[in-house]
């Protein structure tokens, strides 16, 4: 079964590769082997000007890349440099494009200046399943991710990303404008190794919760109401940003996350429980929220016996990072992630990046403006 997180998720580029001196050691046989770990890296062409539509600041702008990868690989660590201007860009996600979907990659590329993606999946007609299952053959997957803070993402030792031989690859960066609009040219180094080193696969889940948080009190008054501290109008205008596509997503993660989709309960906290569908090894974790959020949690079997997988107590949207798990945690068909994100709307009145952005209600959005709550879990078949 699916579901709306599949909404969820460089023109011509300048690859070069080089081999380094670090090295993988992984079993094959009988005996160890050692591979040398070569770099590719993507550059874009030339920069580029965020240009969001009329009325929003920001941007979701996705470039096709052929890395021109002969032989089937596994991506081991990323390093993304968003650029000089780095206030601009919110995030960056590196999606893989399998040869059968080739075709239509090139169909949206628009000449090769890359096409806008916000609000949709990068290709029309992807979708992702649900967190806990595989995977289909032939759709796009996460490769790799950029936030602020993230810098160079080294996988866990004996793992890595499947990387097969005539792949295409899609960046997708998120510019946001509160902070400028100079056109900006950003790069991304992926370090690989051979297929032969049989590494675990990593995969990527999503967990997802929606966030609901209303206005301050001063903000709304009798004496200067505030229209946009309605939830009904708040959706308005996060329709009027990224389409009405954009509204059936918070809607639709409402109903998932077991809530009354024409009025969700209110509050600086929020949090969704999932259902895993497989078995496999929890090696990462990552947290994701927007400027506001303080504070992120994860649980699996929350309950009397639950285990605190993830707590993290002074979230920083400029100091995001990755959580390795040490040691790896099984996770069963069955089991129950709960995630909870918690919010301090009054820091839209101090950060500089959020000033000129309108007061409101605010849900989940894929504005620097609008909010997000979201578990990563990288895992290996367990």
């Amino acid at each position: 079964m699916r579901h709306p997180l599949s909404r969820l998720l460089i023109g011509a580029a300048a690859i070069a590769a080089a081999a380094s001196s670090l090295a993988v050691t992984a079993a094959s046989g009988a005996s160890p082997h050692t591979y040398k770990v070569k770099y590719l890296t993507l550059s874009m062409a030339a920069p580029y000007k965020p240009s969001p539509p009329p009325g929003a600041t920001d941007d979701y702008h996705c470039s096709l890349i052929n890395p021109n990868v002969t032989q089937s690989s596994y991506i081991v660590s990323s390093n993304f440099s968003p650029g000089v201007f780095t206030t601009e860009v919110h995030h960056a996600i590196l999606f893989l494009i399998p040869p059968s979907w080739a075709a239509a990659a090139e169909a949206a590329n628009k000449g090769g200046k890359g096409w806008t993606c916000f609000g949709e999946t990068i290709l029309q007609g992807q979708q992702l399943e649900m967190p806990g299952t595989a995977t289909p053959t032939g759709q796009p997957t996460w490769l790799t991710a950029w936030a602020p803070g993230h810098n160079k993402n080294v996988y866990p030792a004996g793992t890595g990303m499947v990387f097969p031989k005539g792949s295409l690859v899609v960046l997708q960066i998120h510019y946001n404008t509160l902070a400028g609009d100079v056109p900006v040219a950003s790069t991304l180094t992926l370090g690989t190794v051979p297929a032969a080193a049989r590494l675990k696969p990593l995969s990527l889940d999503l967990f997802p919760a929606p966030p609901d948080v209303p206005c301050l009190a001063s903000w709304s008054t009798k004496a200067n109401p505030n229209p946009l501290c309605t939830r009904a109008n708040a959706l308005k205008y996060l329709a009027q940003r990224f389409g009405q596509q954009a509204v059936d997503f918070v809607n639709g993660l409402e109903y998932i996350c077991g809530r009354n989709v024409a009025n969700p309960p209110a509050g600086d906290t929020t949090s969704c429980t999932w259902r895993n569908h497989r078995r496999a090894e929890i090696v990462a974790l990552g947290a994701h929220m927007h400027l506001t959020g303080v504070s992120f949690e994860m649980w699996l079997n929350p309950g009397a016996h639950q285990k605190v997988l993830l707590d993290v107590k002074n979230f920083n949207f400029d100091f995001q990072r990755g959580y390795a798990m040490k040691p790896w945690i099984q996770i069963q068909a069955g089991d129950r992630v709960k995630i909870s994100c918690t919010f301090n709307p009054v820091i839209h009145d101090v950060n500089p990046a959020l000033r000129n952005a309108p007061r409101r209600f605010v849900t989940w959005g894929d504005g620097s403006s609008d909010e997000m709550c979201l578990g990563l879990v990288f895992t290996v078949p367990g």
